[in-house]
């Protein structure tokens, strides 16, 4: 069992909160809008990528656990 990142683009303004919390997993251009590196992260980021959700200024960030 896995899980993968769902970004609501229309809520995302690029914050870089997300980059911050998972450098490997996320990346906010200086100008733009987040962009998700790895879309099924390992089991290992999980945490990094929980903190990103649960700090993103504008909730646009979510984890959908995949079967």
């Amino acid at each position: 069992m896995g899980f993968r990142i769902a970004v609501d683009r229309d809520l995302c303004q690029g914050h870089g909160v997300c980059e911050s919390e998972a450098p490997d997993v996320f990346e906010v251009p200086k100008h733009g809008t987040v962009e998700v590196l790895d879309e099924a992260p390992p089991e290992a980021q999980r945490a990094a990528v929980l903190n990103a959700v649960k700090y993103c200024p504008t909730h646009a960030l979510s984890l959908v656990e995949e079967d």
